[in-house]
């Protein structure tokens, strides 16, 4: 298997895109940290599911816009595993559909630091003893919010925007080290946040009624996007750093996601 040997740590790995993520890389055998702030069920259901097909898995609590908690976590993890090869930078959080002038400060600290400080903390953290491997990859899970910076989403629009150049500044940063630091940015995905998002833009009360509108006739599911992880990953990729994949069909017309 393609990451035999490989310790990857999954941000919000305990449901939704996270999750589809954190299943995938165990198949393609590594082993897998489940990081979760909150549902700790959900995050031990997905390494018990690893587990049970054979594979390492451990569940490991952490806000990850809290740089303490962070640092335990990593710790904890390189203790019960070894050095980390592959950071998902999967954790993320939602808006509140305000316009600016409508946005609380607290919603703006809490969105922005999701998504930009935690993925700047762990690869802080992370980068260390990941340069001493063989092979060291970095993905962000992006949205194709940051290509359309639709209204009504500023917080949101404003952490993915930065998550990106944070990668493009890793990438070009740990090149030289052999870590591979690229972005993934769905759009419309079948999980919580999604079903959640389409009710509010749309007013839609089941996300697979869209199916018909969408491209290839489905909305994106979970593994579409750990798919392209895989790959980003695996040993098919030795020669891309620095790039946006789109997981979105070709193209998604929902506004503001």
């Amino acid at each position: 298997m393609s990451l035999s040997g490989r310790v990857a740590l999954v941000t919000g790995g305990g449901r939704g895109v996270g999750r589809g993520i954190a299943l995938a890389l165990a198949a393609d055998g590594a082993t897998v940290a489940v990081n979760y702030r909150r549902d700790a069920e959900s995050a031990q259901e997905v390494v018990d599911q690893i587990v049970a097909a054979g594979g390492k898995a451990k569940a490991y609590a952490a806000s990850v816009d809290d740089y303490d908690q962070d640092a335990e976590m990593v710790a904890a993890i390189e203790a019960d595993f070894g050095a980390i090869s592959i950071l998902i930078n999967n954790a993320g959080i939602a808006s509140r559909g305000q316009a600016v002038v409508d946005t609380e400060p607290a919603e703006m600290r809490r969105v922005i630091a999701t998504h930009a400080f935690g993925p700047h903390y762990l690869a802080g953290l992370v980068i260390p003893k990941m340069r001493g491997e063989a092979r060291g990859d970095i993905i962000m899970i992006s949205s194709v919010a940051t290509r359309s910076l639709g209204s009504h989403g500023a917080p949101y629009n404003m952490g993915k925007t930065a998550m990106e150049a944070l990668a493009y500044t890793l990438a070009k940063e740990e090149r030289a080290h052999g870590i591979r630091v690229n972005i993934v940015a769905p759009g419309l995905v079948d999980t919580d946040m999604g079903k959640r998002l389409i009710h509010a833009v749309q007013g839609v009360e089941d996300i697979r009624s869209l199916d018909e509108s969408m491209p290839f006739g489905r909305v994106c599911q979970p593994e579409d996007v750990a798919n392209v992880v895989r790959f980003l990953v695996g040993e098919q990729n030795s020669y891309l750093t620095g790039e946006r994949l789109y997981c979105d069909g070709g193209g998604q017309s929902l506004g503001r996601v």
